[in-house]
This record gives C-alpha cells, structure tokens and sequence, in this order.
C-alpha cells in the first residue's frame, strides 16, 4: 500500500513538472559593432524572425533601432522552434544575418551573440588599352578586397583581348585596402595596383597601357 502511494505520488509531481516544461523565456542580447569606425552600430534595425519545426516559412518577431551602443536584447517565450534569425540593416553597410538554432539556446542564462559589419565603400577599376590589337591579351586579379558579398568583385583570374575601354565597379570594406595584379600577356607590361576605399565614396584605379 504504502509503495502504491509513492508510485501515484512520483505520477503527480510527473505530470506537474511535465506541465511546465515549455515554461521560461530565452534572452537573445549582445552588440552590434560598426568595425570601420570602432563604434556601437547606431540607428541601425535589428530584426528576429523565427521557424518553426519542419518549416521554411520565416515568422517576424520583434524589431528595435540600435542605440549609440549598439546594444540589443529581445527576451522570448521558451517554444521549441528549428531556428531563429537575427538581421541587421542600415543604408550604406554590409547587411548582417544570423542564424540562431534552438539546440544553441540556455534557458537559465543570456544567450549573447555580438554581430560586427563595415561601412560600403567603392572601386572603380578603369581599363583603357590606348593601342588596341585584336591579339592583345589583359589578365588582372584581385589580390585584396572584399569577397563574400553579392556585389563583390571575383578573386579570380579576369581576362581581356582587344580593345579595351571599360570601368568596372567593386564594392568594399570602407577605409580598406583593395589591391590588383595586372598582366599585358606576352609583354613585359605587369605591375601591382593598389587604392584605400574611403568609406561612403569611391575610388578609381586606372591604368592605360
């Protein structure tokens, strides 16, 4: 009898215990630094989106606007999700996207994720073969500079015949290096180029050969 008690007592706290088990709330907080100039992002969104289990539809959660600190916290309800996404947008700066998997997440203590991004800034690399022929041969590749964007430049081998009069745009990291090697094929015409995007603007590279 007295064992029959300890085994409906064990059940009861079960089932209260297992009542709450999706109680509680995840805190997602960190810092957004702005790396070109060492600040706090300010007055950048920061969005969260989440997606449930078994799905690719995004859910908005919840927005803010960075302050000077570029501080942000969104405090959720536990739920068991795949993932959650954090965004960060502001005109003239690399976007930023987080994911966040549930697996990742403490319920008993911050959860912090600091994000950085750089200011754009742009290349203008201007080409002019002042004598063409249509044997003529230009080969250049990107020695330093942004990559992993969209709107990148290659870092591969890019080739020219014949004539030649073209500018070609790449974006960067503002205030940094970007630098070239360049080749006039079956001449002694070669160098290196180099410029430092300023932040916001851009820069031309030229080159006549």
């Amino acid at each position: 009898m007295e064992r029959l008690k300890f085994v409906v007592l064990f059940a009861i706290l079960g089932l209260f215990y297992g009542c709450d088990k999706g109680a509680g709330e995840f805190i997602i907080n960190g810092t957004v630094t702005d790396a070109t100039f060492q600040t706090g992002h300010s007055g950048a969104e920061i969005s969260l989106y989440k997606i449930p289990l078994a799905s690719n539809n995004e859910q908005f959660v919840s927005s803010k606007i960075l302050g000077t600190d570029g501080k942000f916290e969104f405090n959720v309800p536990r739920e068991r999700l795949e993932k959650y996404i954090l965004r960060v947008n502001k005109s003239l700066y690399f976007p930023i996207e987080k994911t966040i998997y549930f697996s990742e997440l403490k319920l008993k203590e911050e959860n912090k994720f600091d994000l950085t991004t750089w200011a754009q800034s742009w290349l203008a690399l201007k080409f002019v073969n002042q004598n063409p022929l249509s044997m003529d041969h230009f080969r250049y590749i990107k020695q330093s500079g942004y990559a992993s964007c969209a709107e990148c430049c290659p870092s591969t081998e890019q080739d020219f015949y014949g004539a030649l009069d073209t500018t070609i745009y790449c974006v960067n990291k503002g205030n940094t290096l970007y630098s070239l090697l360049y080749w006039v094929i079956n001449t002694t015409n070669q160098g290196y180029l180099e410029a430092n995007t300023t932040a916001f603007d851009t820069t031309q590279i030229y080159l006549s050969y």
